[in-house]
């Protein structure tokens, strides 16, 4: 019995490194393709554009929650979900985009003459068209998710990432303005959908049944609640910048949170899509699932630490050389959400951890403490400070309160406390500090910007690799090792395959 508990961990160990490693390549691909677009296209257009576009995509990205967030959730949980239950998603996730498309179609005019954006009627009206494309998209993902066959996610991402780069450069050189974004935007997804579908494995067989429907929902409702609370407290900061400020200040605050989140969200992702049905796979197994949690702690702070630490130290000659100088309102901004999106590992971990044991009831409450304190927060700042900086800043506060409440529940449900997981990071957090100080002093020394970012990026990676191999973090052996095991995994699947030819 032991032989065959090892022989199944060791299984779930092995999916969940190579799940990370092709999610990870996914992310990271898609968005050095997305980073040199997104230079090329701050470059070409003004911030007025990108304002335009970041209002816009505040209302999309809420309307999306109600396709896209806790019914495909719902799918990975469950523990028999057959291709009835896929069908029965698709149909009813199908359904209800034709709704809310509808409803942002009807409500484009009313949001552009709130906010004093004419542009934005035509704007909101095609890009929510990505709406019904993603309701099919998520159930997609479910799919891929469950069977745990994180590669299919690389070939459809990469595909669209860069047939959409494509699009939005040629319009944006061809002065289509704002609408080289939008363009760029629909894009991406359409052809993501697009090739999944004939990628993933998955037909639908246009099969609906009320009962399991009834089954899905009572999980996935709350999932679903929790992310339109999630999304709209994320939002709601931009949908007051742009009433209060102007278009140039929101895409500054834009900006300055799009570079830090590029990469570790995609990190963090990444790390999360293999995590949920990996955890939900052994979610009866406390020690199993405590041990799981623990060294994917480790490993995303781990590769979060300095990407952060350092995007921090040289934000400046970053902004100036990527994108003129006339982004650079944009650095404070940068800085503040390095800070705030360091504490993501522990937001996710915590999180898929309670999700995957099935108490996404927990998950549903956690959600509302935290937008209370949120709304507080913005509340305070908004009033008190009248700054967009201020604004910007509170989300430090919160991140730091959030990481604390999203690990309290697993104190008692798994007995892995918050105190624990800071301990299993703090390694990491020293490594981090040392990097900094390396790099900090660098700019008294060089005046040229591109000679200074290219000197801190090279002297900042040196250094983190090697006071982690001197200090012997046991975070950065666990990388080496799962970086091994895929890589030898990879050898030899390669090699039989040339044996069987």
């Amino acid at each position: 019995m032991e032989n065959n508990d090892s022989k199944q961990s060791g299984k779930v160990a092995s999916k969940v490194a190579s799940g990370i490693v092709w999610t990870y390549g996914e992310r990271l691909t898609a968005q050095l393709v997305s980073l040199v677009v997104t230079i090329i296209l701050a470059r070409l257009l003004d911030p007025e554009h990108y304002g335009v576009i970041s209002m816009a995509t505040v209302f999309i990205t809420i309307a999306n929650v109600f396709v896209s967030a806790g019914f495909g959730n719902s799918l990975v949980q469950k523990k028999d979900a057959d291709e009835l239950d896929f069908s029965t998603t698709l149909i009813f996730s199908f359904g209800v985009s034709l709704v809310v498309y509808s409803v942002m179609f009807i409500a484009a005019p009313i949001i552009a003459s709130f906010y004093r954006m004419d542009q934005l009627t035509a704007v909101i009206r095609v890009m929510s068209l990505r709406i019904i494309v993603a309701s099919i998209n998520s159930v997609q993902h479910a799919y891929i998710s469950r069977k745990m066959q994180f590669k299919k996610f690389f070939l459809s991402t990469l595909g669209g990432t860069l047939i959409s780069a494509a699009v939005g450069i040629t319009l944006a050189y061809c002065g289509a303005g704002v609408w080289a974004l939008v363009a760029q935007y629909l894009t991406n997804t359409t052809i993501d959908t697009i090739v999944l579908a004939f990628t993933c494995g998955w037909k639908p067989k246009f099969e609906f049944s009320l009962k399991r429907m009834k089954t899905l929902f009572s999980f996935g409702w709350k999932l679903l609640a929790a992310s339109l609370l999630d999304t709209l407290y994320t939002k709601i900061r931009q949908l007051i910048i742009g009433k209060m400020y102007n278009a140039d200040s929101l895409a500054y605050y834009n900006q300055g949170d799009k570079y830090p989140q590029f990469i570790v969200v995609n990190i963090n992702t990444s790390i999360g899509t293999v995590l949920f049905p990996a955890f939900s796979k052994v979610q009866n197994d406390k020690q199993r699932l405590v041990s799981m949690m623990r060294q994917s702690i480790r490993l995303s702070s781990f590769l979060m630490t300095p990407i952060l630490f350092g995007m921090a130290c040289v934000a400046e000659p970053l902004i100036s050389v990527l994108l003129t100088d006339k982004w650079l309102p944009a650095v404070p901004f940068l800085r503040i959400f390095c800070i705030f999106y360091w504490f993501m590992p522990i937001h996710t971990v915590n999180l898929k951890a309670i999700s995957a044991t099935g108490r996404s009831d927990i998950y549903l409450k956690l959600e509302v403490i935290k937008k209370i304190i949120g709304v507080a927060t913005i509340c305070v700042t908004v009033f008190c400070f009248d700054s967009v900086l201020a604004i910007a800043a509170g989300t430090i506060f919160t991140s730091v309160l959030s990481s604390f409440i999203n690990a309290y529940p697993n104190t008692k449900l798994l007995g892995y406390s918050y105190r624990q997981q800071i301990s299993d990071i703090a390694p990491n957090i020293l490594v981090g500090l040392i990097m900094a100080v390396s790099i900090i002093f660098i700019p008294n020394f060089i005046a040229n910007k591109k000679l200074l970012l290219a000197v801190q990026i090279a002297v900042g990676a040196a250094v983190y690799i090697l006071a982690s191999k001197l200090l012997g973090i046991r975070a950065f052996k666990e990388a080496l090792t799962r970086f091994k095991q895929v890589l030898s995994g990879i050898m030899s699947r390669r090699k039989k395959a040339k044996a069987e030819d």
